[in-house]
């Protein structure tokens, strides 16, 4: 069964924000981004066997405003400004997020996943399909943090009819972003599935090569027809097949195992949603990150 309603976002809005070392600025309004609707959809969605969730579609914006360089990638973020950056579930940036040095950092809170209100983990607002991501990424001292990739703004209605957003991972598949050296969660898991580079709490990349806390790293993520390839400082950690019966044993043996948590099963069995796209996003844990450098070739247009 599914319900759809439309209602009218007003224009939209892109951010944008300076760079100035040791003293960083919130976002300001900028305009310089074409968005393809106005509209924000939401849609009911309740399959036989499975909780019910709303799907929502906010405004994208237009890639063929979007920077390309030479090499043909979008740059999606070029130091000075965060144009085309929204919270998840949101229509501005989060203030935490800021530009420093030309890197895009989060200001941690130091409280784990309890978010903030000035916090909260971001996206691109416009839905990737086949693709190659690059960046860079630096985390201080028992940091912790996630790219998220493929991923949906998802709801569920409470027990009095509130509508609450589920949690973006919820949705999608994560690179691992983590001081592998510090932090408990490199620990946990299974086989360090929850170490840096790694698909997080499913496959832990090896070789495990990344560079300590507070020193760069570079990550590549490759989605294709269902492929998807981590690399961690130029080296491929790991390669697995969404939509497969590889991806399901995935999940089942995963926190996000069917009997444990059926919603995240459902969504990240069918991640991507029917047309296999969704948004590019990075994670409020509560930690300092930074990341930069951050570009995209899209493939199969």
């Amino acid at each position: 069964m599914k319900k759809t309603f439309l209602f009218l976002a007003g224009a939209a809005m892109v951010v944008s924000m300076a760079s100035c070392k040791n003293n960083s600025k919130k976002a300001e309004p900028a305009a310089e981004l074409k968005w393809l609707s106005e509209e924000t959809v939401e849609t009911e969605i309740a399959k036989e066997g499975a909780p019910a969730y709303i799907s929502v579609e906010k405004p994208q914006v237009d890639l063929s405003s979007v920077p390309q360089d030479a090499e043909g990638y979008y740059i999606l973020f070029d130091g000075s400004s965060l144009n085309g950056w929204r919270g998840y579930g949101k229509d501005t940036i989060p203030s935490r997020w800021t530009i420093e040095d030309g890197c895009l950092k989060f200001s941690g809170s130091n409280t784990g996943e309890g978010q903030t209100g000035e916090g909260g983990d971001i996206i691109f607002a416009h839905k990737f399909k086949d693709f190659i991501m690059e960046l860079e990424w630096k985390i201080s001292e028992g940091g912790n943090s996630g790219i998220f990739y493929l991923a949906q703004e998802t709801k569920t209605k409470g027990v009095n009819g509130e509508e609450n957003y589920e949690p973006i991972y919820i949705s999608c598949p994560e690179y691992q972003v983590l001081d592998n050296a510090n932090h408990p969660d490199s620990f946990l898991g299974v086989d360090g599935n929850r170490k840096s580079a790694s698909l997080y709490d499913m496959i832990p990349a090896k070789p495990q090569n990344q560079n300590p806390f507070g020193e760069w790293n570079k990550c590549k993520i490759m989605v294709y027809q269902g492929t998807v390839v981590h690399y961690q400082n130029d080296e491929q950690v790991l390669e697995y097949h969404l939509w497969t019966k590889q991806w399901n044993d995935l999940l089942q043996a995963s926190k996000f195992a069917q009997d444990k948590w059926p919603l995240a099963y459902e969504l990240l069995n069918n991640c991507g949603g029917e047309n296999h796209e969704g948004y590019i996003g990075f994670q409020d844990h509560g930690n300092d990150v930074w990341f930069r450098n951050i570009r995209v070739k899209v493939m199969n247009k």
